[in-house]
């Protein structure tokens, strides 16, 4: 890719930025439509809650495995054709997921889903190192919470949208198909299912508009190399290998602890919700309870980086604040613990704002690998909610202590790597 010029004016780059928030507003839309899903897949496929939390795991393990070609598909097309592909790819997901749906057949649906999330893989891969070099990385906090807006907005409406459009009134329908002969019950179930095709037709044809909007867009190409050089590296020749960077592979975990506790309070939370024994029309919407609270948190991001406080104090303090509200919701019931899980929103708000250029930091010529390998980490989106399925089914009325017991470690990794993990391997002063 080559530089954007050191003479390109202002309104370029604001009009850059506002191209990739509608993208990151994309990634949001999709990504956030996970938490209501679980409620449709269960009702809609009639698989238990451990297979309904597959939908988690394909779409998150799709990041593991496509990340890395990814990275290469980019190098050969160039930012503004990979992300034109990344859209088209998420187009044929969404389209096919829609369909899948409304025969119901559940892998068709769980493979729509794989292919939805490799487009957002090529996406990430991409966006994410794009916008952290776009200015100076120190304040690469404040862009990326910039797209964290979008980002949340579009997770607040997701759920929202779906919840009243898809699942209204699952509670009531849930019991009418419980209670139902095994005839009635298959009617009633296609024509719940079906009802899913036509939204998910109009993200496809939203999806195809954006991939031409993109590649006729006025979006330039910065190169890595050139702008996310360490003093003195060269772009990246003075060393020779991406293991040199040890603050990257902290990184990476941190991601994938990060991701997996993001994941767990915004679409686990319905789950969480209802063992209480709260009812599914109510728990539909918790997951925008969660986003609210992130956005809430990508505000104070802004107002405070890097004005008062650094991005990686930040992410310290972000740390504290997810044990603190895990230990609330773990010593609470009912309607109060789940606004705890919710409020963990916003502790995890300005984390990946953070993590991302604090990893990828000084990497050079090996900006796009450490994204890919970052964006790998996203995984943790897959195993982490799983885990908790899992236990959950195994300790039933223990619910709270597993969702405690896997989050609790999880922050106290981020706070490391926000304390001294970042600075691993660099020369002080670097």
């Amino acid at each position: 890719m080559s530089a954007v010029p050191a003479s390109s004016p202002r309104t370029g780059t604001a009009s850059s930025i506002a191209i990739v928030g509608v993208l990151f507003f994309i990634l949001g839309f999709f990504t956030w439509l996970n938490g209501p899903l679980i409620t449709f897949v269960q009702l809609a496929f009639q698989v238990s809650e451990i297979s309904a939390f597959l939908v988690l795991m394909v779409f998150y393990l799709s990041y593991f495995f496509l990340a890395i070609p990814a990275s290469w598909i980019l190098r050969r097309t160039g930012m503004k054709k990979g992300l034109a592909l990344s859209l088209m790819v998420m187009a044929v997901g969404a389209a096919a997921f829609g369909q899948f749906a409304t025969w119901r057949i559940f892998p068709g649906a769980l493979a729509s889903l794989f292919v939805l999330g490799g487009g957002m893989a090529l996406l990430q891969t991409s966006v994410n190192p794009y916008i952290s070099i776009l200015g100076p990385i120190e304040t690469a906090a404040r862009r990326i919470a910039l797209m964290g807006i979008c980002n949340k907005i579009a997770g607040i409406l997701a759920p929202l949208l779906l919840g009243s459009l898809v699942l209204h009134g699952v509670g009531d329908l849930a019991a009418e198909v419980a209670k139902a002969d095994p005839a009635t019950r298959e009617a009633l179930l296609d024509g719940f299912a079906g009802g899913i095709r036509g939204f998910y037709m109009v993200m496809f044809a939203i999806l195809l508009v954006a991939s031409v909007a993109v590649l006729m867009s006025p979006l330039p190409e910065v190169s890595a190399e050139e702008s996310n050089s360490a003093p003195g590296q060269g772009g990246g020749a003075a060393k020779q290998s991406i293991f040199q960077f040890p603050h990257l592979w902290l990184g990476v975990i941190c991601l994938f602890l990060y991701v997996g506790v993001e994941v767990m309070a915004g679409d686990a939370i319905g789950t969480y919700g209802h063992a209480f024994g709260l009812p599914l029309d109510q728990t539909k919407f918790f997951t925008s309870f969660t986003l609210f609270a992130m956005l809430v948190g990508y505000l104070a991001g802004l107002l405070l980086i890097p004005r008062y406080i650094s991005q990686e104090k930040y992410l310290a303090v972000s740390a504290v604040l997810g044990v603190l509200f895990t230990l609330g919701a773990f010593f609470t019931h009912g309607y109060v613990s789940v606004g705890f899980v919710a409020a963990l929103g916003f502790a995890n708000a300005m984390m990946w704002p953070a993590i991302f250029p604090l990893a990828i930091r000084g990497l050079g010529r090996f900006t796009q690998t450490g994204s890919a390998l970052l964006v790998m980490g996203i995984a943790g989106g897959a195993i982490i909610p799983q885990a908790f399925a899992l236990l959950k089914h195994a300790y039933p009325e223990d619910f709270q202590m597993v969702f405690a017991a896997l989050m609790i470690p999880c922050y106290l990794y981020i706070l490391y790597f926000g304390t001294v993990g970042h600075s691993a391997g660099k020369a002080r002063g670097a």
